[in-house]
């Protein structure tokens, strides 16, 4: 969310002395519909002062906003008190109840007067009002009713001073205010809560945060340097860590079905393998390249490794004395009956063929 800038618009206080009629039992004009001025001049930073009926609804909305009425005193006693440590009661009281915007005329209101300030207005020592009243500089649109005073004096000594004061301390009111309001939108935004959630919607959404990120992160609170932008900077670098580490699940299979389809590929190359030894192995016993005991130790050799037994049976040499015999299978003359002869015996040592497997060999081929 975009920081704002709080610009305090230029205002001011001011005093105004109006000569309105008073009535000790009803209504009093506080302030007069349009553009009017003080008896004194005022204002002198725009053309006048000017209400509305806009601006009253304001001003009205304002005050009931506030827990106590507006005090109505004497010659704005209750705001010079601190400079002349005099007494400041009050002579009337008025809420927002009783105020009202009359088209032409003005903003008035019912006030309830003190029983000495209706002695006073019946015996005309006191003939106007003079609202005290927060303004536009520029416009000269007034804001804020502050209170009122029974007087007869359009100036009084020691205003122009007392009004800088109160401009200053209203003024950093009202910037405190905006600022606050500020504040409430960012956590409004934060929290995820609707624009018009109140300060106290706020506050219980906010001790739910606090109490979540202290359960989950009691360590990290329990530092000394600890700032929640700072975990959650923590936070955002752990995910991105987490989330680099993951295996997007579009590029992978499930495990089971993985290990079926090795399991294939397997078979099928085992399968394919065993074909080619079988046909090499087969066409080398035929050419007397291998010799029938090496037929197995050939067949284990291929499905390990093809290369190796291709490379050997090519290189091998056919040797017709071991797949048959000159005698066509019968015992060489001078040769005991079952025992091999000296050139066989010769023959399995050159070729690395046990002479027993030989025998059996020569045994079968004289059987079929």
């Amino acid at each position: 969310m975009k920081s704002k800038t709080t610009k305090p618009r230029t205002q001011s206080v001011a005093f105004a002395a109006c000569s309105f009629v008073l009535d000790a039992n009803g209504y009093i004009q506080l302030l007069p519909a349009g553009e009017f001025r003080a008896r004194d001049g005022r204002p002198t930073e725009c053309a006048a002062w000017m209400t509305s009926a806009d601006i009253a609804a304001k001003i009205i909305a304002d005050i009931a906003a506030l827990a106590n009425p507006i005090c109505i005193d004497y010659e704005h006693q209750s705001i010079l008190t601190a400079e002349n440590g005099q007494k400041a009661p009050a002579a009337g009281w008025f809420t927002a109840e009783g105020m009202e915007w009359r088209e032409g005329e003005g903003l008035f209101a019912k006030v309830e007067w003190t029983e000495t300030a209706k002695l006073h207005i019946d015996a005309k020592e006191y003939r106007f009002i003079s609202p005290v009243i927060f303004y536009d500089k520029k416009t000269g649109a007034v804001k804020k009713i502050l209170n009122a005073a029974l007087t007869n004096n359009a100036a009084i000594d020691g205003m122009e001073e007392v009004s800088a004061r109160l401009t200053a301390s209203i003024t950093q009111q009202e910037t405190l205010s905006m600022d606050l309001e500020e504040l409430l939108e960012n956590l409004r935004w934060m929290l995820n809560l609707p624009t018009l959630a109140t300060q106290e919607d706020i506050v219980a959404e906010l001790q739910k945060a606090v109490a979540l990120i202290k359960a989950d992160n009691s360590t990290e609170v329990a530092a000394a340097g600890f700032s929640i932008t700072s975990l959650i900077a923590a936070k955002n670098t752990q995910i991105a860590t987490l989330s680099a580490a993951v295996p997007d699940p579009a590029k992978y299979v499930p495990v089971d079905a993985m290990a079926a389809l090795q399991f294939e590929v397997a078979t099928l190359r085992t399968e394919k393998t065993t074909r080619e030894v079988d046909g090499v192995v087969t066409a080398a016993l035929t050419a007397g390249k291998l010799l029938p005991p090496q037929e197995k130790w050939a067949r284990d050799l291929g499905m390990k490794d093809m290369a190796a037994l291709t490379a050997y049976i090519e290189t091998a040499q056919g040797v017709a004395a071991l797949t048959s015999t000159q005698t066509q299978g019968k015992q060489p003359v001078g040769t005991p009956q079952g025992e091999l002869s000296d050139a066989q015996l010769a023959m399995c040592r050159s070729t690395g063929v046990n002479p027993e497997d030989f025998k059996k060999t020569l045994a079968a081929q004289a059987a079929a």
